[in-house]
């Protein structure tokens, strides 16, 4: 058995192993995400969630061409929302494409509306630009004044950046007051120093030193969730390194599963069997961090 077959065992089997009292799944969504996969209704995802022992969800949107199958809008998930107001949390989105039509005021004029109507965050950030655009910096200094923490998705395509992360560290500098999480491939290959590429699930040993080791261990503004293939091949690939960086960052890292449609094999719930950390430092994983984030 292979170790992502043997995580993904894990998962199935042991379900109620979490040694916590408290699990809030910092990335979920709902809607058609993908136009090979089923919708997933506010009651399929509480559903997923009761399944495996999770309290509460951030649910995100996605407003850009290149992030979904079809789009999900923040009134969307607002709408979804309203039916479980204990379990799920809403984010807000627009695509910062729309500052350079309408103008920075009327941008901040729509985030701000969903903010009045319970969004608690700004994510998922999606879309086809580098992250040290224009538009980009527009839609960062709203988030700044209105308070609101920020998840980007990196990866070639959207959100990008050079190997290295220069426009990550940028953005942790520019703007201390704003906290960001990071995910996806591009965020995920530099947990090794050895990055060639952005994006991309590089197997094979950790070589220590990688940015996101560097990033979490310098900013307090950085945090990262390990959802989806990227946070769980970045934490397998050299398991012995993967439990050390959790045990390391357990004050900086976001239990997240990237939920996306219904029966998905959410193989992170294998990380409760399989890493040896202490209860509290997976409390801090798991809901403590999302909580300080979102207080």
């Amino acid at each position: 058995m292979d170790t992502r077959e043997r995580f993904l065992d894990a998962a199935i089997t042991e379900p109620s192993a979490q040694p916590v009292d408290t699990i809030i799944d910092a990335h979920t969504h709902i809607g058609q995400v993908r136009v090979d996969a089923l919708p997933v209704s506010p009651s399929r995802l509480v559903e997923y969630m009761n399944a495996h022992g999770v309290d509460q969800a951030v649910v995100h949107p996605l407003v850009s061409p290149l992030s979904t199958s079809h789009y999900v809008t923040t009134r969307d998930v607002l709408s979804a929302v309203a039916s479980y107001p204990d379990r799920l949390i809403p984010f807000c989105s627009v695509d910062p494409r729309m500052y350079y039509r309408w103008g920075e005021d009327r941008y901040a004029a729509v985030i701000r509306e969903y903010v009045e109507l319970g969004a608690r965050g700004f994510g998922e950030l999606k879309c086809d630009l580098p992250l040290d655009h224009e538009y980009m910096h527009v839609l960062y200094d709203i988030c700044a004044d209105e308070g609101l923490p920020v998840l980007i998705h990196i990866d070639a395509v959207c959100c990008t950046d050079s190997v290295g992360l220069p426009a990550v560290e940028s953005l942790l500098q520019q703007y201390p007051g704003v906290d960001f999480v990071f995910h996806a491939p591009g965020w995920w290959a530099h947990i090794s120093a050895d990055v060639e590429q952005i994006g991309g699930y590089p197997d094979g040993p950790v070589e220590p030193g990688g940015r996101c080791d560097e990033l979490l261990g310098t900013y307090d503004n950085c945090w990262a969730d390990f959802s989806m293939t990227s946070g769980f091949n970045a934490l397998t690939r050299d398991e012995t390194y993967g439990e050390a960086f959790l045990r390391r960052h357990h004050e900086s890292l976001l239990f997240g599963s990237d939920y996306l449609q219904p029966g998905q094999s959410i193989m992170q719930f294998g990380f409760f069997s399989a890493f040896d950390l202490e209860p509290a430092e997976w409390e801090r994983i798991c809901s403590g961090n999302i909580r300080s984030i979102l207080a």
